[in-house]
């Protein structure tokens, strides 16, 4: 069989990918936060690239598999192999349209009018990756609206969580709190059956803060990073650890500063007439 990479049809799909995304990068993305200067910025173009790429490297087998089973089907010599051919095209095409919605959703803008995204699609877009991930999905979202930045920085945490039990096991997503002040919390639990802990993903602590241990940041690491970008964006402070093997992922707002009083001297008490 044909090598995935080397079928025109994967060149000219991943080639769309890039344009899509390379327009859809967050207008701040190459300015980070001035305040925390040992906080890596990326310029728009690497961000860009780097998200392309991660999208690439997710869209790849799957549409490799596909062209390997038309391939097959083409074949008159390998009629013997079509049914399971039509199965891997079927799996793989479930495959290829869950991270695509997803990607969409959490690194495009998405064809939602307006700046604000309901959560409903956001179950949908979730329910539609749990499909092809080895976790359950327990979903405890209310129905409101998000803006768009915090709905994608939501949907990504959600992706990071999936990844704390790579072989299965159980993801609870949650919100709570009033407009505009909205909590994100995640935790999930392996499946004692899989014989696999349950873990925090490979660097994503130092990643989410923008300040990766290796000092830099390159295509396996942007989907962290880019998530820690949009909390940043958002004004909210996530938190990711274990305790007592449960993974937790949370995102809660950043404290209001304190108004600074008046520089006004006291007034002095006046005298009662005698």
């Amino acid at each position: 069989m044909a090598h995935p990479v080397q079928n025109p049809v994967h060149t000219v799909v991943l080639g769309a990918l890039r344009l899509y995304l390379s327009q859809l990068i967050p207008p701040t993305a190459a300015h980070g936060d001035t305040t925390m200067t040992d906080i890596i910025e990326l310029k728009a173009t690497d961000l860009a690239a780097m998200l392309c790429s991660r999208v690439c490297h997710d869209l790849i087998n799957p549409i490799g598999a596909i062209g390997n089973g038309l391939e097959v089907l083409a074949d008159p010599a390998q009629s013997e192999m079509a049914e399971g051919a039509r199965d891997l095209i079927a799996s793989a095409a479930k495959q290829s349209r869950a991270k695509l919605e997803f990607a969409r959703l959490a690194y495009g803008a998405s064809s939602t009018s307006g700046t604000d995204i309901d959560t409903r699609e956001c179950e949908r877009v979730a329910r539609i990756l749990f499909e092809i991930e080895k976790a359950d999905l327990d979903w405890q979202v209310p129905l409101i609206l998000l803006p768009k930045h915090k709905a994608k920085l939501f949907m990504n945490m959600l992706l990071i969580a999936a990844g704390s039990v790579p072989r299965g096991g159980l993801v609870t997503a949650k919100i709570s709190g009033p407009a505009g002040e909205e909590k994100f919390e995640f935790t999930s639990k392996s499946d004692p059956e899989k014989r696999q802990k349950t873990l925090v993903p490979s660097g994503s602590a130092g990643l989410l803060s923008g300040m990766p241990e290796e000092g830099s940041v390159d295509a396996r690491g942007i989907q962290p990073f880019y998530t820690g970008l949009l909390a940043r964006m958002t004004d909210m402070e996530v938190s990711i650890g274990l305790e007592n093997d449960m993974f937790f992922f949370n995102a809660t707002p950043k404290p209001a500063l304190a108004s600074e009083p008046a520089d006004a001297e006291p007034a002095e008490a006046v005298p009662a007439s005698e």
